[in-house]
């Protein structure tokens, strides 16, 4: 009888222990609009947040089809895609059509390590060949739970919307 309620009490510890890692994770949602065009190629998306100093602290996302193309993504570029191959390679995935889509964020930096209180900017850019190029930004401190960013459709992008948890 010992061993079922140890049992029992460890099972009911993992499951509050992972239901709370998923309830601390930032959920980012993203649309890439519909354009028309007579020649229309998906956007390559870089998603990541800095830090107060400007310095990237870490890469959620990036979707591409090539690396050539990668430097149209200007400020992802200067920042992370020329320095840092490893982490674009471990990251990069396929670019994705017009659509909703949700990303999630656990809070923590490229090294896994919980980031500190303060300011940091979710930035998302998009180029598409042969299309134009956006770069938006918003600003939020950590830890901010339950705060609400809100961005406005621009471009290549359309509304960005993330829940801090």
């Amino acid at each position: 009888m010992r061993l079922v309620k140890t049992s029992l009490l460890g099972c009911v510890i993992a499951l509050l222990w992972a239901n709370s890692i998923n309830a601390a994770a930032t959920e980012i949602s993203l649309q890439l609009p519909q354009i028309e065009t007579s020649q229309y190629h998906r956007p390559y998306v870089a998603v990541w947040v800095e830090d107060a100093q400007q310095q990237p602290v870490k890469l959620i996302a990036l979707w591409v089809q090539k690396p050539d193309w990668l430097k149209d993504l200007r400020r992802f570029w200067r920042k992370i895609g020329r320095s840092d191959t490893a982490l674009v390679d471990a990251v990069s995935s396929a670019t994705q059509k017009s659509g909703s889509y949700t990303l999630q964020w656990d809070g923590k930096d490229d090294q896994g390590r919980e980031l500190t209180a303060g300011t940091y900017t979710l930035l998302v850019e998009a180029a598409r060949e042969q299309g134009g190029r956006s770069l938006v930004k918003h600003e939020f401190k950590w830890p901010a739970t339950g705060a609400f960013i809100e961005i406005a459709a621009e471009g290549e992008l359309g509304n960005i919307s993330a829940r801090l948890r």
